[in-house]
């Protein structure tokens, strides 16, 4: 559901959480998107950061400076000029990034749990496959690697994206692990309801599993160009493609990871337009998968 009006509410002594529906939308996250850039353009004093998500944000302010009902006022007019979705035009950097389908370290993992946790059947990259419609989890791969991800926000590991498919083809669903997992292999890719993550380090996680990248994807040393400004490697708002390839181009990566001679295949800021976006999407068939 699309709400007729923001909806505002305190988070806390300090942050107010706007929410612009209840539904993963890609329209309700760019408004979120435009949002936070007409924030970070005005600078209104006594307002310090957004955090934009799915379908709303939670905006830091100072309350010795701006009040709850100032901030909230100042908020609403804001969002007023943000006219039609149609309208919005965002920068947007894309990252193409290496990713072993169907490798063996999440296998490794999903193993694991279902030996010492679970053994139920949803566990595993081919009942994600089925709950989709596809054909088997090579059909998982190809559909999952066919689209650019749009990345909605960041969290709740420093630098772990969660992402939305920009290609309604490749829109897929999956239940997450109850319980979750002890332990996840770094760089792992997967799925929890719509939304697609990497694993920034090993950590224990709830989602499906069924790819691997040796790319770092945060870095507190700085040790590569990418993270001069940010030890994380993504923004909300930038894109990802995911580029499949094999067990042997995987080892070379980290390779080069590990010696530092690694280039990211990084494409700098583009304008994204939502309403481009939306007219390539309705002249798409969704009904075809890849």
């Amino acid at each position: 559901m699309i709400y007729d009006k923001p909806r505002f509410s305190p988070g806390g002594d300090r942050y107010i959480l706007i929410e612009f529906g209840d539904e993963m939308n890609l329209t309700l996250n760019f408004k979120a998107q435009a949002l936070a850039k007409l924030l970070e353009d005005n600078k209104q004093l006594g307002i310090i950061e957004s955090a934009p998500c799915f379908a709303s944000m939670l905006i830091h302010y100072e309350p010795e400076i701006i009040g709850y009902d100032s901030a909230v006022t100042y908020l609403t007019e804001l969002i007023s000029e943000l006219g039609p979705s149609d309208d919005i035009v965002l920068d947007s950097r894309i990252f193409y990034i290496p990713a072993v389908y169907l490798d063996p370290w999440t296998k490794e993992a999903i193993d694991d749990y279902r030996i010492k946790i679970n053994n139920e059947k949803i566990y595993d990259p081919d009942y994600v496959a089925e709950l989709n419609g596809l054909e088997n989890a090579q059909q998982l791969a190809r559909v999952h690697s066919g689209t650019e991800y749009w990345i909605s926000s960041l969290g709740f590991w420093p630098g772990l994206p969660f992402m939305m498919p920009l290609d309604p083809r490749c829109k897929l669903t999956a239940p997450k692990y109850n319980p979750p997992r002890t332990w996840t292999p770094k760089g792992a890719i997967g799925m929890g309801g719509a939304s697609t993550a990497i694993y920034p380090e090993a950590l224990p996680g709830g989602y499906q599993l069924f790819a691997r990248t040796p790319v770092p994807i945060w870095d507190t040393s700085k040790r590569f160009d990418v993270f001069e400004n940010s030890i994380c490697l993504f923004q909300p708002g930038d894109r990802v493609k995911f580029v499949p390839c094999d067990e042997e181009a995987f080892e070379y990566y980290e390779q080069q990871v590990n010696d530092g001679s690694y280039v990211y295949n990084l494409i700098e800021y583009q304008k994204f337009s939502v309403k481009n976006h939306n007219d390539w999407v309705n002249n798409l068939d969704i009904t075809k998968r890849f």
